[in-house]
């Protein structure tokens, strides 16, 4: 055997190890989500959870109004490991830093960027419920190039005129910490169309209970000056638009807005579902948005 052979040889064994050690590290990786935190150069310390191969198709989960990553433990149950997934607990919320302030949608979506840049994260589908949505929004037109696709779920358009988001600014305005537990429930629950288990819905709510009555307030205040239609026309990125057709927080006018703005988008409403869709059915809300990633 001659010499060129021989490094032939030794070159496909050693292509060989490492295609196992990468499938080996990829495979430890799928089984079961990591909560990890990272300091961004926004300032601020994110706790986030990473599961899937790190192969595999990137997508990061932003959550809703007081939420935190925990929103998408069930969603995570059902991804497959070809995604690639990060569930933040956003500034201000969950055991995220607190700032004094920065609670506007472009400070939000400044940290997922920053959270892009030190993961070394190219581009990502980018996935948004509530709150969530907007920050998406932002996202998108901020940072087109980082954006592969865009899910919009339970979304906002704009809530200077919606009459449910005014009287709950004005209950709002009282909160005083500590938060009353029953405020949160209350809350928590009328997102919802189902009913949930009583520890799912225990979880959200002690979730909420870390967010200071000042953070309820500013991020309030910050989607309140927040409409973005305009800007979103001149976005060309693929958009899912998801929606429970019982909700009670986000009109159904807002999602109609939303899909003629993004000219590339597509709307699948959910009967029977409330306002955290992903919630109340985390199998279906998987099955379409790996439709929606097949398809980019």
């Amino acid at each position: 055997m001659n010499k060129r052979n021989i490094l032939l040889m030794a070159s496909c064994i050693v292509s060989s190890h490492l295609s196992f050690a990468q499938a080996s590290y990829d495979a430890a990786l799928m089984e079961l989500p990591i909560v990890k935190t990272i300091q961004l150069s926004t300032g601020v310390e994110i706790q986030y959870v990473e599961q899937g191969a790190v192969s595999g198709m990137p997508v990061i989960f932003l959550h809703g109004y007081t939420d935190s990553w925990y929103s998408y433990e069930k969603v995570m149950m059902h991804l497959p490991t070809s995604i690639h997934a990060y569930a933040l607990s956003q500034r201000g919320h969950g055991l995220s830093s607190k700032p004094r302030k920065g609670y506007k949608p472009e400070d939000f979506a400044a940290d997922v960027n920053a959270f892009m840049e030190e993961l070394q994260i190219p581009s990502a589908v980018i996935v948004g419920h509530s709150m969530g949505s907007l920050i998406a929004q932002r996202f998108a037109i901020d940072y087109p190039d980082r954006t592969k696709g865009l899910v919009l779920v339970g979304a906002i358009a704009s809530l200077k005129k919606n009459p449910a988001i005014q009287e709950f600014g004005k209950m709002i305005e009282q909160l005083q910490d500590p938060i009353d537990s029953t405020f949160i429930h209350e809350f928590q629950k009328s997102t919802l169309a189902k009913e949930l288990d009583g520890m799912e819905l225990h979880t959200y709510v002690s979730e909420s209970r870390l967010v200071p009555a000042r953070v309820w307030k500013e991020v309030h205040y910050g989607m309140l000056e927040a409409d973005y239609e305009k800007e979103l026309k001149k976005v060309k990125i693929p958009a899912l638009i998801l929606y429970g057709d019982r909700d009670t927080i986000m009109p159904e006018t807002d999602q109609r807005i939303l899909a003629a703005a993004l000219r590339n988008s597509t709307r699948i409403t959910y009967k029977g579902t409330g306002h955290a869709l992903h919630w109340e059915d985390p199998e279906r809300f998987v099955y379409d948005l790996l439709g929606f990633i097949k398809k980019l």
